[in-house]
């Protein structure tokens, strides 16, 4: 497993999710100039997914032999659970840990921040075995 983890692959997909992430988070300031935060954060991880999608497909994953309709779909469902954890941990830090520890330091972007990484180690598993399966 850790193995999985060390290789020039995961190697591309943190550069290339670490791209999508920063499109994430920037969006999500913008969208939060008329939307409510909660909303914000999963328009923004919704703009992330599409940017990881096309990164992923060209630079990541370019010996998957799946069509890209079916990769789509795979990508969508793994990132479902990724959103889930996102916008979790988000809102569990902004309006739970944050305020017990009295933290109000840009307080929606780090809480916005640790919930955009925390899902890396379970996408890159979730695309690598069902988004963009190799044949080899």
């Amino acid at each position: 497993m850790i193995k999985q983890f060390l290789s020039h692959q995961f190697l591309l997909f943190l550069i290339t999710g670490g791209t999508a992430a920063a499109v994430n988070f920037f969006s999500r300031i913008l969208y939060s100039l008329w939307l409510p935060f909660s909303v914000a954060v999963v328009l923004a991880y919704l703009t992330g997914m599409i940017t990881a999608f096309i990164l992923a497909k060209l630079f990541v994953f370019k010996n998957s032999q799946q069509s890209m309709q079916r990769s789509a779909v795979f990508f969508v469902l793994v990132n479902l659970v990724a959103v889930a954890q996102t916008w979790g941990i988000s809102m569990g830090l902004l309006y739970v840990v944050f305020p017990a520890w009295e933290f109000n330091f840009y307080a929606p972007e780090c809480a916005h921040a640790v919930g955009v990484i925390v899902p890396v180690f379970t996408s890159y598993l979730g695309h690598k075995r069902w988004s963009f399966k190799d044949s080899h």
